[in-house]
């Protein structure tokens, strides 16, 4: 019988897949309420045991390791005798597990729609899904820690990165570069591409490095154009002296001002008084100018100032919080903010939407701001403590529940909390500073922000009839393309006075084998021709340059999502999303394909 949470478990029962019931809807239906009143009464309809007098919590010193190598500190066991503890429900869970599982299985989807609850698996489905890469034990994790910036709170793209475009222009422009005409587009670049610094390129790569798309200054390249100047190189991200990686929203404006910068390069427009730039040199200037930007304070100030224009509030985030703080987990805000900053804008994106005048401040165990992530998660700096409202700071040497510091490190709040590595789940939206260097260094557990997956999920569903006919065509090409070939080898061995593959082959008419190549010759180009625009055109829903976040060509996937499944256990659009799995959820990777396997494998048995 399902006990608690998402896939609460007894002592002798790990999470199983159930398959559904075929008993008819209306017997599940009272079947289904007849279990949830079990719970509120005994078999003599007098009050049962309930909360700890029935459960107990599997403790850290105490934990095993389940079939799928997570731990199961944090599952709940029965306290009584499983058996003996439903009173009338006992008959229920007598008899093979599997039939017992599957009738408990469509009970428990009877009982869960009856309540009004969206469950975790048609939450799966959806744009606001959480995906795993990586089986993850809710239950197991102690501490959960958070960044802010796009992933506690989300900027509107066109109004921060927009704002953040301007400053930048405005400081090049003071630094002698020409910028008039020029405005913000931020179609012009989605996160994922790579910026190719030797030749001023944006690109976009597959899992394997190899570059599927390219844009010189603001200008798409051909096929042909990427094929000579890529086909002999992979994209290696080590490389930082040329490759800068778009990790984050906060890349957008960095790349876009490059981009038009590259062509004013080109055409010559940047005066000599600059010096000889190349365009690694102009990326430097550009990073430059939006660097100051950021330090001289005057784009935070405006947000700051009016932050109702610049953050798109998300009532359901706190309560997300509050679930996973009231379930026992210790909440980390880990951000690169300053004090000021932070304060101001979870207190305008928090504290309205809590509950009994809690402040934002309430939810979190720990507060650390000016982070200096990566580094944070890396080496140790030196500890302040905020110790008033103004951002008054004394240095620190040991950090304790409920303080505000800023600075510091990662071991420094595995230390203070007693919770290390895989116990303490980071939550963040840029997958180098938040989510790889956490995951490799310390082995936490991982969690991406991605917001532009909603998206993309409505434009996958969008395009499945292009995709479909797509596909068709290239099978068709497949089918005609082989015989193609069979025929071209067999009139290459008769060019040779050696038989074919077969006698029917061997015995074709030299005309008839002739005309048949030439007729499959013309059909195989014209579907090149159809195929090839369609491929161009595949993603355009999401974007119509770069085609979709995650794919790279039809079938492959982008070098972004590469690095999401390598280092993101769990990703999702956004920290929201948590309300619809509760703080239980024991989160599984799904099978991953292979290209041997088989769809039809009685019929690959029978050949």
């Amino acid at each position: 019988m399902l006990l608690c949470g998402d896939m609460a478990t007894t002592k002798f029962a790990s999470p199983v897949l159930m398959a559904r019931s075929p008993e008819s809807s209306k017997r599940n239906k009272r079947r289904s309420i007849r279990m949830f009143k079990c719970r509120a009464a005994g078999a003599d309809g007098g009050r049962v045991a309930v909360g700890d007098d029935v459960f107990s919590v599997t403790i850290s010193s105490k934990y095993e390791v389940d079939y799928l190598g997570q731990s199961t500190k944090g599952d709940l066991n029965l306290k009584l005798d499983p058996l003996h503890s439903f009173g009338n429900g006992q008959a229920t869970l007598e008899g093979p597990i599997e039939e017992v599982a599957r009738t408990e299985a469509q009970a428990a989807e009877n009982l869960i729609r009856e309540l009004g609850i969206q469950g975790p698996f048609s939450a799966q489905h959806s744009p606001r899904g959480i995906f795993c890469s990586r089986t993850l034990n809710l239950r197991s994790i102690s501490a959960i820690g958070y960044d802010m910036d796009y992933t506690l709170m989300h900027y509107n793209v066109m109004a921060w990165e927009g704002r953040a475009y301007d400053y930048c222009m405005e400081n090049l422009k003071n630094m002698g570069f020409p910028v008039d005409g020029l405005s913000f587009d931020p179609e012009l670049v989605i996160r994922g591409l790579m910026i190719d610094k030797e030749k001023g390129n944006l690109v976009k790569a597959d899992r394997f490095g190899y570059v599927k798309r390219a844009m010189h200054g603001t200008k798409m390249l051909s096929n042909k154009a990427v094929s000579d100047i890529y086909g002999r190189e992979l994209v290696d991200l080590r490389n930082q002296s040329r490759w800068e990686f778009l990790n984050t929203f906060f890349s957008v404006s960095e790349a876009l001002a490059y981009a038009q910068m590259v062509d004013r390069l080109d055409d010559g427009s940047i005066s000599a008084d600059l010096g000889v730039l190349d365009y690694k040199g102009l990326y430097k200037a550009v990073a430059k100018a939006l660097f100051r930007a950021h330090v001289e304070g005057q784009l935070k100030s405006e947000i700051m100032s009016k932050p109702e224009l610049f953050v798109e509030p998300d009532p359901e985030l706190p309560l997300a919080l509050l679930d996973q703080k009231e379930a026992g987990k210790k909440l980390l805000l880990i951000t690169n903010s300053d004090y000021h900053y932070t304060d101001k804008m979870m207190k305008h994106s928090f504290n309205k939407f809590l509950p009994n005048d809690m402040d934002w401040r309430d939810l979190f165990d720990m507060v650390i701001v000016s982070a200096r992530k990566p580094e944070f998660f890396q080496m140790s700096h030196p500890l302040y403590e905020v110790v008033t409202g103004e951002g008054l700071m004394r240095p620190c040497f040991k950090a304790e529940t409920g303080g505000l510091y800023s600075g510091g490190s990662a071991q420094m709040v595995e230390s203070s909390l007693n919770v290390h590595g895989d116990e303490i789940l980071y939550v963040g939206d840029h997958i180098y500073t938040d989510v790889s260097v956490s995951k490799v260094h310390l082995r936490w557990r991982t969690a991406l922000i991605c917001r532009e997956l909603e998206e993309e999920y409505m434009a996958l569903i969008g395009s499945r009839g292009h995709r479909e006919e797509l596909i068709e065509l290239i099978n068709q090409k497949e089918v005609v393309g082989d015989l193609f070939n069979q025929l071209r080898l067999a009139l290459q061995r008769r060019s040779k006075g050696r038989p074919a593959q077969t006698l029917a082959a061997t015995n074709l008419a030299d005309q008839e084998l002739t005309e048949t190549m030439q007729k499959l010759l013309i059909v195989m180009q014209r579907l090149d021709d159809k195929i090839g625009l369609m491929l161009e055109s595949d993603g355009e829903l999401f974007n119509k340059r770069w085609g979709f976040l995650s794919r790279a060509g039809l079938w492959d996937k982008s070098h972004l999502m590469r690095q999401i499944e390598k280092y993101a256990d769990i990703y999702t659009s956004r920290v929201s999303n948590f309300l619809n799995y509760t703080p239980f959820m024991y989160f599984r990777s799904q099978e991953q394909s292979l290209a041997h396997d088989s769809p039809l494998p009685d019929a690959a048995m029978e050949n």
